[in-house]
């Protein structure tokens, strides 16, 4: 099993139509709310050196865009 960390922002609408994919097919990695925590905003910068959600980290790299994140659930899960 690979190490999952998906970053999200509650009010992103990208990040609740992977969110929704996740619930759809009960898919469940470790959820870290930029808002809710600034330490995730600042991982999410350091790794991958923007600010933007959602983003998957895959065993240590950054997968961004909604339909990409889900394409790799699809493909791998």
């Amino acid at each position: 099993m690979k190490d999952l960390k998906f970053y999200y922002m509650p009010a992103c609408p990208f990040c609740k139509k992977v969110m929704q994919y996740m619930d759809r097919n009960n898919i469940e990695v470790e959820m870290l709310d930029i808002k809710a925590d600034p330490k995730n905003q600042k991982d999410l910068i350091e790794i991958g050196g923007i600010d933007q959600v959602p983003m998957l980290l895959i065993d240590g790299k950054p997968l961004y865009e909604s339909d990409d994140i889900i394409k790799w659930f699809k493909d791998n899960m």
